[in-house]
């Protein structure tokens, strides 16, 4: 998954701005202890970063 587009699936579940928020300030166990953007600094794959957002924050199958 290209990076533009996680950050587009980000925000059209978050919203423009919590999107950023969240990325930045929720450690997920799902990421190793990590949040977003610390997961991705570390070389995890954009899909599996998403991934592990649709399954900490239960995002509808539709929208993963």
């Amino acid at each position: 998954m290209r990076l533009t587009i996680f950050w587009e699936r980000m925000a059209d579940h978050f919203g423009v701005a919590y999107a950023e928020s969240f990325a930045r300030d929720h450690v997920m166990a799902e990421l190793g202890g990590r949040t977003v953007y610390g997961a991705l600094e570390a070389g995890w794959e954009t899909k599996d970063v998403w991934r592990a957002v649709c399954v900490a924050m239960d995002i509808p199958a539709e929208k993963r």
